[in-house]
């Protein structure tokens, strides 16, 4: 009886691991505007979904970094699902503080910009499985905003 348990374990997990699984990638970040007490990015992601049925969205867990240091993080609860059979857009707006901007300066430099690295878990709920992880993480450069930015 137990060998019989055993093997029906292991088809149930070859299954499952074979299973095609939601895919996503951030497709863009970039400014998106300047409030008093801090900068907002908007960070664009592109999550597929292989299943004829929606599938939730637990939450988006988000992690800004820059020059080595946590300068952004966050939990956006309950964004919405994943459109059947299809590719779903989401935006992950990012509020920087403008007090770490500023202890960033030295990045800044003369082109006016910093680098930064994005990591995002995006948290779906798959059916039989359960809660799983899509790990995103993205690495280049964003503007910061000029006088003309913070006016308009």
């Amino acid at each position: 009886m137990a060998e019989l348990l055993d093997k029906a374990k292991n088809y149930v997990a070859e299954k499952v691991t074979n299973m095609p699984k939601p895919e996503a990638s951030v497709t863009d970040v970039d400014f998106k505007r300047v409030s008093r007490d801090s900068v907002e990015y908007l960070a664009k992601v592109s999550v597929s979904n292989p299943y004829s049925t929606p599938i939730p969205i637990c939450e988006i867990k988000y992690s800004l970094k820059s020059a080595g240091k946590e300068i952004a993080s966050g939990t956006i609860p309950d964004p919405g699902s994943l459109k059947a059979s299809d590719t779903t857009m989401l935006d992950v707006p990012v509020k920087v503080p403008h007090s770490i901007l500023l202890s960033l300066a030295k990045d800044i430099g003369a082109d006016w910009d910093i680098d930064y690295q994005l990591d995002l878990g995006l948290v779906i709920d798959l059916p039989v499985i359960g809660n799983f992880t899509i790990p995103l993480s993205q690495k280049g450069e964003i503007k910061l905003p000029t006088l003309s930015d913070m006016f308009a």
